[in-house]
C-alpha cells in the first residue's frame, strides 16, 4: 500500500499530518490503497508532461539557467472536511471585512488612529500608503476585491493565518488547473467523492469587477492589465482574462481622454469600465507614481480619482498589506466588527517596539524573523535552521532597522504525504484561499495548497522551490 512506508517514516515525528490524523482523508487513503507505488508515478509523470505541454509555468527572476519553469505539481490531494472549509470560509470573509473597513477609515477620517488603536506613524509613514486616496469613495466601500489569506495548521491542526495578501495575490490559476489535472490523471480518485467545485472561479470574479464599476455604467466592460509577458504571473494573467472572458492588455492598450479611459482597437477607442490590474501602485500612472514607468497608463489617476473607472485592488491597500500591520489584525477585528479572530494570528513581536525587539534579540535562535515588506519567502531567517553566521548577520539588521523586522514562533507545520523521487514523504503545506468581493465577499471553496519539496524545508514559496498540491474540499 503506497501509504504504508510513509505511516512509519520517521520525517513525521510530532507533525501533525492531514492525510493520516484528519478523517477527511480516509477517502482518499482508501483510493490509495489501490494504486502501487510505480503506477502512481507513472501517472505523476505523464501530469509534468501535460504541464509541461499547456505552458502552466511561473518565472523565476533569480535563476538565469531556467526562468520559466513548470509549477511542480504533487498528485497527492490535500482533503479539507466540510467544517474545517466553515471556519476557513467565515475566518477570510471576517478578515477581508476588516481591511476594507481598515482602508476606508484610513483614507477617510482615520477613527482608528486617533483612537490610538494604531500607531499614525505605522500608517502614515509606510512606503505604501498613498495620499492621493484619501477621501476618495469606491463603491461599497470595496478596496481589496482580490484576497489571498495564507493559513497554516499547527501541530494540534489548528489553524492560523500567516499572512494577508491584500494587493495582487496570484496563484488561483494553479488551484483550477490542478483541479482540471487531477480529473484527467485520477478520475478514479475522484469518483464518488463529493467535492465542492472550482470552475466557477472566473465568473465569480467578472460579477464583483462589475460590482464595482461607476454608478452610470449600466453594462461595464472589464479589461485585465497586465505588465505584459515578461512578468511572473503571466501565465495567471492570461488564464483569469480567458475565465473571466475579457480582454487582457497592457498600459500601451489604454489612453485616458477626459478623465475617461479607453482601450485601443481596430474599431477604434472603446470605453472601459474596470481594471483588474496586475501592476503595482508605482507602476501604474506615471503622471502620479515612477514617471519612467513604461507600464501604466498616464492619466488613470485622474480618471479614478473622478469616478470614471474602478480599480481592482484599489490604489493603497499595500498599507494593509504589510506584516507590521498583520500583527495588529487582532485589534482591528475588535475595533471595527466587535468580534474576536475567528481565524487566530500567528503570536507575533512587532521589532519596531523596544519590548518586542528586546525579546526577538533574546530568543533569536528560537524565531522566525520576517521583514515586513517582502513577499516570496525572501528575507526570512528561521532560527533554529540559521547557522551562527546567519543569526549574527540577521542581528546586525535588526539592529540597523527594527521597524523593518517582525518575529514568530517556528511553527511546527503540519505535514502531507508527497510523491518525491519515487516515494512517498511527509512535506510541509500551506494553504492560500482566495476571496473575491464586490458588494459582499465570496471565498472559493479550496484553495492553494503549497508544499515544500525540499526535505525539511517551511518555505513553500514556488521561488524557492515550492510546488502545489490540488485541495479538495467536502461537501
Amino acid at each position: 500500500m503506497i501509504l504504508d512506508r510513509y505511516a512509519t517514516d520517521p520525517a513525521l515525528g510530532d507533525f501533525y499530518c492531514e492525510m493520516l490524523n484528519d478523517p477527511a482523508g480516509a477517502p482518499v487513503r482508501a483510493r490509495l490503497a489501490a494504486l502501487s507505488i510505480e503506477a502512481l508515478h507513472g501517472r505523476a509523470a505523464a501530469a509534468e508532461a501535460e504541464l509541461y505541454n499547456l505552458g502552466i509555468t511561473f518565472t523565476v527572476y533569480s535563476d538565469k539557467d531556467a526562468i520559466d519553469r513548470i509549477l511542480p505539481f504533487d498528485v497527492i490531494p490535500r482533503v479539507l472536511s466540510a467544517a474545517d472549509w466553515r471556519q476557513i470560509e467565515t475566518g477570510v470573509i471576517q478578515r477581508v471585512r476588516a481591511l476594507n473597513l481598515l482602508l476606508a477609515d484610513l483614507y477617510h477620517e482615520r477613527k482608528i488612529l486617533r483612537d490610538g488603536v494604531l500607531p499614525a506613524d505605522l500608517v502614515l509613514g509606510h512606503a505604501q500608503f498613498r495620499p492621493i486616496m484619501q477621501d476618495l469613495d469606491l463603491p461599497h466601500g470595496t478596496y481589496v476585491t482580490v484576497c489571498g489569506t495564507d493559513i497554516i495548521r499547527d501541530d494540534a491542526g489548528g489553524f492560523l493565518v500567516l499572512e494577508d495578501n491584500a494587493r495582487t495575490p496570484s496563484g488561483v490559476s494553479y488551484v483550477i488547473e490542478n483541479r482540471h489535472m487531477m480529473q484527467r490523471a485520477f478520475p478514479d480518485l475522484l469518483r464518488g467523492i463529493a467535492l465542492r467545485p472550482v470552475d466557477h472561479y472566473g465568473p465569480q470574479l467578472r460579477a464583483a469587477l462589475r460590482e464595482i464599476a461607476p454608478p452610470e455604467a449600466l453594462d461595464p466592460s472589464v479589461v485585465l492589465l497586465s505588465p505584459g509577458s515578461y512578468n511572473s504571473a503571466f501565465f495567471e494573467h492570461v488564464f483569469l482574462a480567458r475565465e473571466m472572458g475579457v480582454p487582457l492588455v497592457e498600459g500601451r492598450d489604454l489612453t485616458v481622454e477626459n478623465d475617461r479611459v479607453f482601450m485601443r482597437t481596430t474599431g477604434g477607442l472603446a470605453r472601459v469600465d474596470v481594471i483588474y490590474r496586475r501592476i503595482n501602485d508605482e507602476f501604474l500612472d506615471p503622471e502620479v507614481f515612477r514617471a519612467d514607468s513604461a507600464l501604466g497608463v498616464p492619466g488613470l489617476m485622474r480618471a479614478y480619482r473622478a469616478g470614471n473607472v474602478g480599480l481592482a485592488n484599489a490604489v493603497g491597500t499595500g498599507v494593509a498589506d504589510d506584516k507590521a500591520m498583520y500583527a495588529y489584525m487582532p485589534r482591528i477585528i475588535r475595533y471595527y466588527l466587535g468580534q474576536d479572530q475567528i481565524l487566530p494570528n500567528v503570536e507575533t513581536h512587532l521589532c519596531r517596539e523596544a519590548e518586542g525587539l528586546a525579546y526577538t534579540l533574546d530568543h533569536l535562535a528560537e524565531l522566525v524573523v520576517k521583514p515586513v515588506g517582502e513577499a516570496g519567502g525572501y528575507g526570512i531567517t528561521i532560527g533554529p535552521r540559521a547557522s551562527r553566521a546567519e543569526l549574527a548577520a540577521c542581528r546586525a539588521q535588526l539592529l540597523a532597522d527594527p521597524a523593518n523586522y517582525i518575529s514568530q514562533p517556528c511553527i511546527s507545520l503540519s505535514v502531507a504525504p508527497t510523491l518525491v523521487d519515487g516515494e512517498v514523504v511527509p512535506r510541509h503545506v500551506d494553504f492560500r484561499p482566495f476571496a473575491v468581493t464586490g458588494a459582499k465577499t465570496w471565498v472559493l471553496p479550496g484553495g492553494l495548497t503549497r508544499v515544500a519539496l525540499r526535505q525539511g524545508s517551511l518555505i513553500v514559496n514556488s521561488s524557492q522551490g515550492g510546488g502545489s498540491k490540488d485541495t479538495w474540499v467536502l461537501e
